[in-house]
């Protein structure tokens, strides 16, 4: 099958994914590791990472167990010229959204283009069975990424290439075919802990282990419940984070050198300097934002998961009004969340005097 993947490969560039690689369906390195990660919580309300366990852990297993190889592609969805890889300047009064969800949901735009691989599969192997994952089905992604060359897996848990830094999206085509397998990629951090130094609420609480439950985009977009009151200087400092969270990769010496704008108009950026002024997020309707969000990855939020992250941003507003807005927040606003969210931003603001 060394000609076939070759071929296959080919088909992938020609589609457009920046990076495709081949791993061997597999158990994974990490077994103890994952069971010990899940059991100690750190997952927090993402039970979904606990479902279909076996599955997950051994990738032989997918496809009813007829599972041999697995392509991985990877898309760049770097697109924020203006700014550079580097931290985004604080906009008083305005709210970042995490670079990946500035365009159009990669769920969507990545799963369309691997099923056109797919296709180019089926028809040279009619009998073969294959499925799409795009961060949808029980494969651990990053490690398998890995193992098909596409890069390693860095201390602050994303995979990281090389030639492309770690602003890329990840697919995989799980299929019944033998394929050529590529040689596994090497890890290249070396000392460097710039990541874990940086993260704001300490939620890479050594290399390569990250509590999602102290990780800024679990809380801004995975946690429905209100912010605590101690992770409010974190969303708050400018760049305030109101979806999502890119610290840890700006950072990074390997992806301020190698970030490069995309090529797929798909994930070019909506948002102007990929932030939002937080009080016009508080007075939005839905149908607003479902105009605005329509087939982007911030709808994983909800309005009021917006609205919430809005609120906890203003902590450490000094703006005129703030004060006046959070109150009338806690007793008018129609969520519960938000108004939580805001008698929580106030008393923190209290105590802090």
């Amino acid at each position: 099958m060394r000609e076939f993947t070759r071929q296959l490969k080919q088909e992938a560039l020609r589609i457009g994914f920046h990076m495709v690689g081949v791993a061997t369906a597999a158990p994974t390195m990490f077994y103890e590791e994952y069971n010990e990660w899940l059991a100690q919580g750190m997952h927090g309300t993402m039970d979904y990472l606990a479902r279909n366990l076996e599955k997950r852990l051994d990738s032989r297993l997918l496809l009813d167990g007829t599972a041999r190889s697995i392509v991985m592609v990877g898309v760049n969805y770097y697109s924020d010229l203006q700014e550079g890889p580097e931290t985004p300047v604080g906009v008083p009064g305005a709210g970042v959204i995490a670079r990946y969800a500035r365009g159009d949901d990669y769920h969507d735009v990545v799963l369309a283009a691997l099923r056109e691989l797919e296709r180019w599969v089926r028809e040279r192997h009619p009998t073969a069975n294959s499925r799409c994952y795009v961060d949808t089905g029980p494969l651990l992604e990053r490690e398998t990424a890995q193992r098909a060359g596409l890069g390693w897996v860095g201390k602050h848990t994303l995979l990281i290439n090389r030639d492309w830094g770690s602003y890329f999206f990840l697919g995989a085509l799980v299929t019944s075919l033998e394929l050529e397998p590529d040689q596994e990629a090497q890890e290249h951090c070396g000392t460097c802990t710039r990541c874990i130094d940086a993260c704001p609420t300490g939620a890479i609480t050594a290399p390569y282990t990250l509590d999602a439950r102290r990780c800024l985009s679990y809380l801004t977009i995975e946690q429905k419940d209100v912010i605590p009151s101690e992770y409010l200087q974190a969303v708050s400092a400018l760049p305030s984070r109101i979806f999502g969270c890119d610290i840890c990769q700006e950072v990074c010496p390997f992806t301020k050198r190698f970030s490069r704008p995309t090529t797929w108009p798909e994930f070019t950026s909506r948002i102007q300097s990929g932030s939002m002024q937080l009080i016009p997020i508080l007075d939005c309707f839905e149908d607003e934002f479902r105009v605005q969000f329509r087939g982007s990855a911030v709808k994983r939020a909800k309005l009021r998961g917006l609205q919430r992250n809005a609120t906890a941003a203003l902590y450490g507003s000094s703006n005129a009004g703030t004060e006046e807005i959070l109150q009338r927040t806690t007793v008018a606003h129609n969520e519960d969340v938000v108004r939580q969210e805001a008698a929580i931003v106030l008393s923190a603001r209290h105590a802090a005097e």
